[in-house]
């Protein structure tokens, strides 16, 4: 027999496939859908059958992936909610694989994309009019690099208007903050007093007193807490689940229906969620790398409680650090920083003690992801990683570099060759452009966000946000990807051009490979028969929508688990 050639058999496959709901035509035979979408663009991201028109779920997983008329089959009316996409498009559901999520703080200063320092001022004076006198104000989000002048901030803002309160305003990284005389002064920090390892008091270059910026390690130093808000159990219980209920909000509006978190604080809350049935989204949460060896044999307890056969919450990586970041100028280098040539960065450990804690974890079955933003930092990590294959043995561990921002020639095909994920925001990239070039020159900056360079070298790649570093909305970081233009949409190719991907790559980044990051490839990140019911659909063609209208797309519907959990327009 003669085998048709490649196109007749895609299109038979496409056309046949699935069976479950094409099959024998009595009712009581063929699965009955609980959710049907029908005539979409469907993005599936699985490479059998990239393309579709209808999808059917059932219960928590998707029954088929099909054409108009073979899902008709699966439509019963009474049982099944049939969404008629009118051409929208469909893709799976997005998988932030780094994301610091929790409930938002309603009294937080948000300071993002400040440009006027004077805002600062203004802003913590309405807070601390607020207060009471001791009382801490928080906030964060700031970026120097975006203020006109480009100069870091000092005590001097606040100060005047936060005599009498502790003040702690976090850079947008997260890895310097701004605190006022009150805690510097309530914390014994004189001029005096020395930078701890890995980290640095910000110094008047003439007094040499403490600026109000600490950077890395350095913020350990001080004592920032405050007077205790006097509020009622039930009052402090309505403003925590407010906060969650406003964050998980966010993350369904913007169709995010599974979160990586390096962090295991809010455990108890997301198993409270999921006991409750108002859980909606997936969750990988993980330790700490530096933990103690008692929460190492706690790590190995909740390993076994959520397994990565789970599907809602499960046990991830260890996180740890290797260095700063480039917006802080703390990202290790091997050679200085052009702006500051008396810096390499902040390494946040010998590289000895890195290496052992890496190889005792990968002993230990744990997998890790390890926060390297310099190329000197990467390289680290790297050779960390080597060690523990040497001494341990290579198995399927799928170790990450959290970031990889900045990646030596050199280490490029390191990634593939030790099986490490690089873990990537996008959004970075273009955040970080303004300022990068000035921090370590062009040359080094064409390994700089270098996702294509990093696939081509057969490298896996997940994509994530790094929220509240960045903003949450995945539409943001597929307009990087593909752009590489600021949010502004600057002229021009954009920014290292040949680093730019497609939109489908950019998707599948978000989507499967974040998933294979936490050894979920199986069964989440494509539309496909048998995966999890996880999708969005939205309201504007990305692949057609012109770039600059990207960010502005409107997720109509976010499904978790077959079941829709947010409509656009509607109350959810």
């Amino acid at each position: 027999m003669i085998a048709p050639d490649p196109p007749v058999a895609r299109i038979a496959a496409y056309l046949l496939l699935p069976l479950v709901c094409a099959g024998p035509s009595l009712a009581q035979d063929v699965p009955v859908a609980d959710l049907v979408i029908r005539n979409a663009k469907i993005v599936t991201i699985d490479p059998a059958r990239p393309r579709a028109q209808a999808i059917a779920f059932q219960g928590e997983k998707i029954l088929a992936v099909t054409t108009n008329e073979a899902i008709t089959r699966c439509i019963r009316e009474g049982r099944t909610e049939v969404i008629d996409a009118r051409g929208r498009l469909v893709v799976p559901g997005f998988n932030d694989a780094h994301i610091h999520f929790g409930p938002i703080d309603l009294d937080y200063i948000d300071l993002r994309y400040t440009t006027d320092p004077a805002v600062i001022t203004r802003k913590v004076k309405e807070a601390v009019a607020k207060a009471k006198p001791g009382e801490l104000i928080r906030g964060g989000q700031w970026e120097h690099e975006m203020f006109r002048d480009r100069q870091w901030p000092t005590k001097e803002l606040i100060d005047s208007v936060a005599p009498d309160n502790p003040v702690v305003l976090s850079r947008a990284d997260g890895h310097s903050v701004l605190v006022n005389r009150y805690i510097i002064r309530r914390s014994g920090i004189t001029k005096e007093t020395p930078n701890p390892f890995g980290g640095e008091i910000q110094r008047h270059p003439v007094t040499g007193e403490p600026t109000g910026i600490f950077k890395e390690t350095a913020v350990d130093l001080l004592k920032c807490e405050g007077v205790p808000v006097q509020r009622s159990a039930e009052e402090q219980r309505q403003r925590r689940a407010q906060g969650w209920q406003a964050a998980l909000d966010m993350a369904r509006k913007n169709g995010v229906t599974s979160i990586q978190v390096p962090s295991l604080h809010d455990l108890d809350t997301y198993q409270e969620l999921k006991d409750q049935g108002t859980l909606t989204l997936r969750v990988t949460l993980g330790g700490s790398l530096t933990a103690g060896a008692s929460e190492w044999s706690r790590y190995a307890k909740l390993r076994e409680k959520y397994p990565r056969s789970g599907n809602w919450i499960r046990f991830g990586y260890l996180k740890g650090f290797a260095d700063g970041t480039l917006g802080s100028g703390t990202a290790l280098f091997f050679e200085p920083y052009v702006d500051v040539p008396q810096t390499k960065g902040l390494p946040q450990m010998p590289y000895e003690e890195l290496e052992k804690l890496v190889v005792r974890a990968d002993k230990e079955g744990f997998q890790m992801g390890i926060h390297a933003i310099g190329d000197e930092g990467i390289h680290w990590v790297l050779n960390a990683y080597d060690k523990a294959q040497q001494v341990n043995g290579r198995r399927d561990s799928r170790h990450r570099i959290e970031h990889a921002q900045v990646v030596c020639d050199a280490d490029m095909t390191r990634f593939a060759s030790l099986g490490v994920v690089a873990s990537m925001q996008p959004t970075h990239c273009i955040t970080d452009k303004r300022f990068a070039e000035k921090r370590i020159g062009r040359a080094r900056c064409a390994g700089a966000y270098a996702w294509r360079r990093l696939l081509d070298a057969k490298a896996a790649v997940a994509f994530g946000t790094d929220y509240p570093v960045e903003p949450i909305s995945p539409l943001e970081g597929l307009y990087a990807a593909v752009t590489r233009k600021d949010r502004a949409g600057e002229p021009g190719d954009g920014w290292f051009p040949d680093q730019k991907l497609s939109m489908e790559e950019a998707i599948k980044l978000y989507t499967l490979d974040a998933a294979y990051a936490e050894f979920v490839e199986d069964r989440k990140g494509m539309l496909k028969e048998g995966h999890l019911g996880d999708a969005v659909i939205f309201h504007e063609d990305l692949f057609t929508l012109p770039p600059e209208r990207i960010m502005s797309a409107h997720v109509d519907y976010t499904i978790v688990g077959g079941k829709v959990i947010y409509r656009r327009g509607e109350a959810n």
